[in-house]
């Protein structure tokens, strides 16, 4: 509608219109974020929408979502569209997205086999405010970019580049004449292009050891892309029949995997009907959805037979609503085209903006892509469901699909994607709104991106609460959640906690806040396991805690956004601790890239080093070691084992002028006071041993012990 009432004003009047919009809602009102008073339940919008979906895959779709702050985001839209209703627009109407998240953009192949980038899921898609699809798209690159544990200014950069790109871009498609911003898209020559071109850019203005590497690592993200468009490629329904395809009886079939896959032959105890009626049903469904096609592409589909079917879980979100892959065969076997038909629900946006026009939620889906995407399948079609209130719509299954793996993206890599993804929004919605009036109410300097900026850093502060409160109710078991196909998660079943509390003066400054118990029926619970175990949350980069590309990936920290899955740890006797790091059989002490012992590493019990996997060594802040007592008494100081000197070997000392706080590494020690820079000691020299002190027997001491000895006499 916004479309065809913008066509009578004139270019002064459109802008105008935008202009006088801007001075209504001014920019600054779309900076920050506070919850409503009377905010909807995040947890009870959730249970509303699994009422109209599987039972089987409900806890399939809790466990995806509970993997991290970005997954659960992911599958969050409706309580995003409950919170986004209250906040103020400027009534700038497009067809919207609804769901434009990062990874709801990507790559696809045109009807002339071009690999184009776009927007890609449209299950939400609905006439309303172009805010939405700005703010829903900038605070995902917030929320993705803190799950890789990016630094806050790289968090802000990421999120600023695709509100600017935005805005850049509708300001320039607001000067294209309407037929240029009609054919606009983003193939993959231009992109692999620019992408191209911006490496070369930053080799040429490279400077010093930093700017010649981070050249260097935009180079190799460039030929990342280029390998992932090549994989794009590969994947068509012949590929798709290699994965999903089984060969029976001279005749491909889909192959069976449930929950995730389930064919037509195992549906029958599912939906209580025999293989033969899915058939019909099949078959019926063809012929209706055939019917919405147009008429050269009917005459194409006419060409192929149905093969088999199965119901296939898809994504995070949509788990849950029936999706389904149906095999179709043309010349003969190895001539393949697979079909998706996924189910089509109310729009989330329903809720808070007017209805569709169409009746059809399928219909919907279908004429909303076709008018956001640059160009769309030949085989987007639509039709009723043989079951009341069930719609669906159809398209093919694998077209050279192609989509990024954020979790691998380094800070500059996030923000050229981010850019592309502001440029793909912005031309969507010129197709259907008014790129004037947008580009006239957004202006030319950078209110709106800080704003829209300030808002994202603050909503994703909202998610992680939200986060928590669902891991929580899982746990509570008011939901339930499968992490792994088939088989229940054993990490979220609840048993009774364990009546131990943290001990006293445990260091937890890197490790975030205790995490405490959470209230049962029958008192506080813990998950079962033991209190080291945290099955619920996993890291989202690829290896896991350990070192990524040279970086110590910080478990990816998340120190406060996962706090409500942290638990504490369970307290170890002193002695133990002492004794696995003076005894005969030392562990090794993993630290950076070298290993190295524990004995000689001093400092207060319960410390963290840094650069250390372990988070706990027998170290004591009076420099010396200590030993089990046969007895089984408190261990005392090993004798004759004084201050020793540092010798300042390490480049990466981290000691401290506080009492207790000493190097991390073995051959870089000190005495409490001592300060370390970058491996040259600077403080007082140790003094000798006191008076009277007898050096202990080697033997006693321990092997690691030992040799330090040896070290230090030498020094």
């Amino acid at each position: 509608m916004a479309a065809r009432e913008s066509v009578r004003l004139s270019l002064e009047q459109r802008r105008a219109r935008g202009e006088q919009a801007r001075r209504e809602v001014p920019l600054s009102g779309a900076a920050g974020w506070r919850p409503a008073a009377g905010r909807a339940d995040p947890v009870a919008l959730l249970k509303a929408q699994d009422l109209t979906r599987e039972r089987d895959l409900v806890p399939v779709r809790h466990g995806r979502m509970m993997v991290s702050p970005f997954t659960f985001y992911r599958g969050a839209a409706a309580i995003m569209a409950a919170d986004l209703a209250g906040m103020p627009a400027a009534g700038l109407g497009v067809q919207l997205c609804g769901d434009a998240h990062l990874l709801n953009f990507g790559a696809y192949a045109s009807p002339e086999r071009r690999l184009v980038f776009d927007l890609n899921d449209f299950d939400e898609t609905l006439p309303g405010p172009f805010e939405y699809d700005v703010r829903r798209m900038a605070a995902s690159f917030t929320i993705a970019a803190r799950d890789n544990g990016y630094s806050g200014a790289d968090t802000r950069a990421a999120t600023l580049a695709s509100v600017r790109a935005y805005r850049e871009a509708m300001a320039g498609f607001a000067d294209m004449r309407t037929l240029d911003i009609w054919y606009a898209q983003l193939p993959e020559d231009q992109l692999m292009a620019a992408v191209r071109g911006t490496v070369a850019d930053m080799a040429r203005t490279a400077t010093g050891k930093h700017g010649k590497k981070k050249a260097k690592t935009a180079e190799k993200t460039a030929e990342r892309g280029e390998k992932l468009a090549r994989k794009a490629r590969t994947r068509d329904s012949l590929q798709a029949l290699s994965k999903l395809g089984e060969l029976a009886g001279g005749r491909y079939r889909i192959v069976s995997q449930p929950p995730v896959i389930v064919p037509a032959r195992d549906l029958a105890a599912t939906y209580g009907i025999s293989p033969d009626e899915i058939g019909q049903v099949i078959r019926g469904q063809l012929r209706a959805y055939r019917d919405t096609l147009q008429l050269d592409r009917r005459h194409l589909l006419e060409h192929f037979e149905i093969v088999d079917m199965a119901r296939k879980v898809v994504g995070v979100g949509s788990v849950g609503t029936r999706a389904y892959v149906v095999l179709l065969a043309g010349r003969d076997a190895d001539d393949p085209l697979f079909l998706q038909v996924k189910e089509a629900t109310a729009s989330v946006l329903e809720d808070h903006l007017p209805k569709s026009r169409f009746a059809q939620p399928g219909e919907r889906v279908v004429q909303g892509q076709r008018l956001m995407q640059a160009v769309s399948d030949i085989f987007l079609g639509w039709t009723k469901g043989a079951e009341e209130n069930r719609y669906f719509y159809w398209r093919q299954l694998r077209d050279m699909k192609g989509s990024t793996d954020v979790a691998s993206m380094r800070p500059a890599a996030l923000a050229f994607y981010a850019g592309m993804c502001g440029w793909t929004l912005a031309r969507a919605h010129a197709r259907s709104g008014d790129p004037v009036a947008i580009a006239a109410y957004l202006g030319g300097t950078e209110t709106f991106d800080q704003a829209v900026t300030g808002f994202s850093l603050a909503y994703a502060d909202q998610n992680e609460r939200d986060f928590e409160d669902f891991i929580k109710a899982i746990r509570s078991g008011r939901l339930e959640a499968r992490r792994r196909a088939g088989v229940p998660d054993r990490g979220v079943r609840l048993v009774p906690a364990p009546a131990r509390t943290q001990p006293a003066g445990r260091a937890t400054a890197r490790r975030g806040p205790a995490r405490p118990a959470v209230p049962g029926p029958d008192g506080p619970v813990v998950p079962e396991g033991g209190v080291r175990r945290r099955p619920e949350v996993r890291s989202r980069i690829p290896g896991g805690h350990r070192r990524l590309r040279g970086r110590l990936c910080a478990v990816v920290d998340l120190r406060r956004r996962r706090a409500a899955a942290r638990l504490p740890r369970p307290a170890r006797p002193a002695a133990q601790l002492a004794h696995r790091a003076t005894g005969p059989g030392a562990r090794r002490h993993r630290g950076g890239r070298r290993g190295h012992r524990a004995a000689p590493v001093h400092g207060r019990d319960g410390n963290r080093h840094r650069r250390c996997a372990r988070r706990r060594c027998a170290r004591r802040g009076d420099g010396r070691l200590r030993r089990p007592r046969r007895d089984g008494a408190a261990p005392g100081p090993a004798p004759g084992l004084g201050p020793l000197r540092c010798r300042g070997s390490d480049s990466r000392c981290h000691g401290r002028r506080d009492r207790g706080r000493q190097a991390a590494r073995p051959h870089v020690l000190g005495r409490p006071g001592d300060t370390h820079r970058r491996g040259r000691r600077r403080g007082r020299p140790a003094p000798p041993p006191a008076a009277g002190a007898r050096p202990a027997p080697d033997a006693q001491l321990g092997r690691p012990a030992a040799a330090a000895s040896r070290r230090w006499a030498r020094g």
